[in-house]
């Protein structure tokens, strides 16, 4: 058998340089980037499930109390991961070389102070999971608890947008 290989040609060679191009950019990326997406993704989980909590206790949407159950339950799996490998030290929104992030610096300097937001979101999760299928006025109770850990870390350890 006799295979032949087409011949690149101009076009060919250039998207070729383009692909290898494109490898080493990605390659260079910075160190923390694989990081800050992992945890800017578990934040779109976290503000998702919040979200449809939220819409159902601020009567936005018509309140289910499977739909509840539900997000109730995903928020709190989201929270109770285990975080630490998408939260190095360096991996803020100041130091050069990182992925688009709005993550300050004082999540670093002001540890294990950090931490009480993040308990505090746990605790808020576990009574929201409680709560949710147990009507309108339980998830309403509950989400007050919820949207104020979310300020606790937002308010001093994130930036504003730009």
């Amino acid at each position: 058998m006799n295979l032949r290989l087409p011949r690149l040609g101009e076009f060919g060679f250039t998207f070729l340089a383009s692909c290898l191009i494109i490898v080493s950019v990605k390659a260079a990326a910075g160190p923390h980037d694989d990081a800050i997406k992992a945890r800017q993704a578990l934040m779109r989980l976290y503000d998702f499930n919040v979200g449809i909590l939220s819409d159902m206790a601020k009567e936005k949407v018509e309140y289910d109390a499977a739909a509840a159950s539900d997000a109730a339950a995903n928020l709190l799996a989201a929270v109770s991961m285990k975080q630490g490998a998408i939260w190095p030290m360096g991996s803020d929104s100041e130091t050069d070389g990182n992925r688009e992030n709005r993550a300050l610096p004082t999540i670093w300097t002001t540890y294990p102070k950090i931490m009480e937001p993040s308990k505090a979101m746990h605790s808020a999760a576990v009574a929201m999971d409680a709560a949710a299928g147990d009507g309108l006025q339980s998830l309403q109770g509950a989400i007050r608890d919820v949207s104020k850990s979310c300020s606790g870390c937002h308010d001093d350890y994130r930036a504003e947008r730009k």
